[in-house]
This record gives structure tokens, sequence and C-alpha cells, in this order.
């Protein structure tokens, strides 16, 4: 008997979250899958360490956002999706470069 097609899915090795989703189920559950949690308390302080990895990834998705074609995904067609994300990406880029060159 043969399973889904393509390629197999993998899980990750580490999971980091807030303290939205800490419950006694959510991280039982994760490590009976054979996943390391990383869940903050709720009235945890910042100085917990989980927020200096997450913000590298919330932060890149706001400067992602400020281009309204990709705030809401209008084409149907994943290749010129990417392909506006590709242009994001260097013109956030070049902006960073010439904002650094007027720094020196």
């Amino acid at each position: 008997m043969r399973g889904k097609r393509g390629r197999p899915r993998r899980r990750p090795g580490r999971l980091l979250a807030d303290g939205a989703y800490h419950s006694r189920s959510h991280p039982k559950e994760l490590r009976a899958r054979g996943i390391e949690v990383a869940i903050s308390r709720p009235q945890q302080s910042h100085g917990s360490g989980l927020g200096k990895q997450r913000w590298v990834v919330e932060r890149t998705i706001a400067w992602l956002h400020q281009y309204r074609r990709l705030r809401v995904r209008y084409e149907r067609r994943a290749d010129i999706h990417e392909a506006f994300l590709q242009i994001a990406g260097c013109l956030i880029c070049l902006k960073l470069l010439t904002k650094e060159e007027s720094f020196c």
C-alpha cells in the first residue's frame, strides 16, 4: 500500500511560541511527536530569550508587508508571487545598503 505522493513531510526539531500557546495539552502533544518545545509563560518577562529568535521573522514579514502586492496575494500563479517576493527582497536590501552608505 502506498502513501501520499511527493516528498515525505519533515517535522521541525524545535518549536518556539509566545504565551498565547501556553497550556498543558500543547507541549504534551508536541513532545509525544518528538518536537522540543519552548513556550513562554503568559506573565513571563521579555528577557526570557524566546523573543530574540522570533523577532527576526516578524521583522522580515513586516518589511515584506509594506509592499501592497505582497500584503494581499492577487496572483494565482506561484511563480509570479515568488518573483514579487524576490523583487521586494532586493528593494529591502537596496534600502539598507543605501542607508549604510550615507553614514560613511
